[in-house]
């Protein structure tokens, strides 16, 4: 084995014609990226690596226990994506996508042509934004526990009871204020969502990341990801800000980003 093939993703071979591709260091450090032509309409952006340093065992070894390693290589892999997306429609293939050679990597994307092509239409003209909402929880409980009309009902009732029952009572309020913040963070969340998928053509709801992931004080409350025509985004990013004085004060945050590589929806893995 001579090589192995690294692929970063797909273009349009119509793209490629027009915009010759930027000189760019491959996965290595040493070599650069080039383009193999699949077919008339499919390039491949690929560099060459050393069957011997990058074996299947090795890189999961690296993946498993050198982080330093992982978040060297998963920067530039997407940092590749994002310069190749400033030129091209791209299809981003996900992180270490290797190919133990070019005749391999030539019958998977062939097998795949029809869901390629279609990814290309779907991708064209559009962009991938996405969303998160963060919660400070304390405020928004706050909010919750003074204007809930669930909770204030309880608070009446507790009222007409001997002092000994108030005591334990007011603690299945605690308990009913955790389960109405809960509610409401949802209800807002979902309404945000609603107004936002009006203006994309495609829309989907993420899992969100733990506080050990964003480094952040505030949860995660939402994560989501939209397929906007580009002469959508002005008025997605006015709906959020839209949303935002809105949510004014509620401790809900709301963080918008892009655009992206169509990491989620182009269909080609």
């Amino acid at each position: 084995m001579d090589k192995k093939i690294y692929l970063y993703g797909l273009i349009p071979a119509a793209e490629a014609d027009q915009q010759p591709l930027p000189s760019i260091k491959g996965f290595d450090g040493e070599g650069s990226l080039y383009t193999l032509s699949i077919n008339d309409k499919i390039i491949a952006v690929v560099c060459d690596l050393d069957p011997n340093d990058y074996a299947e065992e090795t890189i999961e070894q690296k993946i498993n226990n050198d982080l330093e390693w992982l978040q060297k290589k998963a920067f530039h892999h997407h940092e590749t994506l994002t310069l190749l997306y400033k030129n091209y429609t791209v299809i981003p293939l996900k992180f270490c996508t290797i190919y133990n050679s070019e005749e391999s990597l030539q019958q998977s994307i062939e097998s795949n042509e029809d869901k390629v092509e279609s990814s290309f239409k779907l991708l064209q003209g559009n962009e991938e934004w996405n969303l998160k909402i963060y919660c400070d929880e304390d405020q928004l409980k706050q909010q919750v526990s003074q204007n809930n009309a669930a909770i204030e009902e309880k608070r009446n009732e507790i009222k007409e009871l001997p002092p000994g029952r108030q005591f334990f009572e007011r603690k299945k309020i605690d308990h009913l204020i955790e389960k109405e913040l809960e509610k409401e963070k949802t209800r807002i969340c979902d309404h945000v969502h609603e107004q936002l998928k009006a203006y994309s053509v495609h829309a989907d709801v993420k899992k969100n990341w733990g506080k050990d992931v964003t480094g952040l004080k505030e949860n995660m409350s939402w994560n989501s990801v939209y397929l906007l025509p580009v002469a959508e985004v002005e008025s997605f990013l006015e709906e959020i800000e839209s949303q935002e004085k809105e949510l004014d004060g509620s401790g809900l945050r709301l963080e918008a980003s892009g655009p992206w590589p169509a990491y989620h929806f182009s269909s080609f893995s």
